[in-house]
């Protein structure tokens, strides 16, 4: 699940963007389930994957063909995410297809985030990858391409359901009964290595009396991810009322730029209103 493309990737980094501006407001029970299923169903019809990833063809023609096919079928928050990837151009058509897969970890990885259990899923994950690789048959059954996926989500839930998070019960699910060509162990250290990066990554909201463009919200998400040591995503938030400059706050640690902010520090100093 390596994106190698130079094409590719600058697209990734984009539907990773989109993919925070819909998390807030988006039902995450559904948006990782939702996002796997249209993974499947690009995976296994290829020449549905070819017209979506085809840079010859028009974008929004592309997004059309997403919106037929997906429309009452996935979530609301699925289907303009998913029209939004295939709009962007990718180097190759797998590449649009792991993309998709690394939104929907994504969104499993924020679905945990929101109940408070990030930390849980990282550690769930880790600790499936060592019961696998510690139980050969239970690693031949579970790759076992001749054994029933029935059979092979009895033996996932006897080990795992109710022990673990839903994030963790649905991305081990996934691995087992649709793994894309890799074992189980390498798929968990990948949905691993996403599960991490989502839990180094800060948030950084901006307030700005004006909107910033391409260019600046790229040189202060890099300054903010030197400072910290950490990629920084950006929430931009217009404030009219940020006379003069922008304010920073990720976390409780508020950069403030503005001549508002200044003038308030130097009313605090002097003890006045």
């Amino acid at each position: 699940m390596t994106i190698t493309g130079a094409v590719s990737r600058a697209s990734l980094a984009e539907a990773k963007d989109r993919l925070e501006a819909v998390i807030p407001s988006a039902d995450l029970a559904r948006l990782g389930g939702d996002l796997f299923a249209v993974l499947h169903l690009i995976d296994r019809e290829h020449g549905l994957r070819r017209a979506v990833s085809d840079p010859a063809r028009d974008g929004a023609e592309k997004a059309q063909l997403v919106q037929i096919l997906l429309e009452g079928k996935v979530s609301p928050a699925a289907l303009g995410l998913v029209a939004d990837v295939v709009r962007l151009r990718w180097s190759r058509p797998s590449e649009l297809s792991d993309a998709v897969e690394i939104l929907a970890v994504t969104a499993e990885s924020a679905r945990a985030e929101a109940d408070g259990r990030i930390d849980d899923l990282e550690d769930e994950l880790f600790r499936f990858s060592r019961v696998v690789e510690g139980e050969p048959e239970l690693r031949g059954a579970l790759a076992d391409p001749a054994l029933p996926d029935e059979r092979k989500l009895g033996l996932v839930n006897a080990l795992v359901e109710g022990k673990v998070t839903d994030a963790t019960l649905t991305l081990v699910t996934e691995l087992v009964l649709r793994p894309r060509g890799r074992s189980l162990e390498s798929g968990l250290a990948d949905y691993g290595k996403l599960v991490a990066q989502r839990r180094q990554r800060l948030v950084a909201l901006v307030r700005t009396p004006v909107p910033l463009s391409a260019e600046q919200r790229t040189r202060l998400a890099a300054v903010l991810a030197v400072a910290y040591g950490h990629d920084v995503h950006l929430n931009i938030e217009i404030d009219p009322t940020s006379i003069g400059g922008l304010s920073v706050q990720i976390g409780d640690e508020i950069i403030d730029g503005t001549i508002a902010g200044r003038l308030d520090d130097v009313r605090r100093r002097l003890g006045t209103g």
